[in-house]
C-alpha cells in the first residue's frame, strides 16, 4: 500500500469527495485507511463495571482506492511512484517528482 500514516490525502470518490485530511491509521491487510474528518460514524459502547454506556463519534475506515495523496508542491491529487536515491527506496509524487 502506497499511502502511509500521517500522509495528507484527498478523497476522490464517494460521499466525501474533495475533502482533504490526514491519515490517522493505515490498515494494509484490509486495504483501508482512516482519514481525519472523513466517514464519521456513531459507535454505541456497552456499559461495563467501571463506566456507563455511551455513544462516541469517530472515523470509520475507507478503501484506499477512494483516496489520493496530495502533492506537496501543487496541492493537487497525485499518484505515488518509487525511485532509488542514495541507495534507499523513496516515494515520489508522479506529478511534480518531489520526494514524499
Amino acid at each position: 500500500m502506497k499511502i502511509k500514516k500521517d500522509d495528507e490525502v484527498i478523497v476522490i470518490s464517494g460521499k466525501y469527495k474533495g475533502v482533504k485530511g490526514k491519515v490517522l491509521e493505515a490498515r494494509p491487510s484490509e486495504s483501508r485507511v482512516v482519514v481525519a474528518g472523513v466517514n464519521r460514524h456513531k459507535w454505541h459502547i456497552k456499559p461495563t463495571r467501571d463506566e456507563a454506556g455511551h455513544i462516541i463519534d469517530r472515523e470509520a475506515p475507507i478503501h484506499v482506492s477512494n483516496v489520493a495523496l496530495v502533492d506537496p508542491k501543487t496541492k493537487k491529487p497525485t499518484r505515488v511512484g518509487y525511485k532509488v536515491a542514495n541507495g534507499k527506496k523513496v516515494r515520489v509524487a508522479k506529478k511534480s517528482g518531489t520526494e514524499l
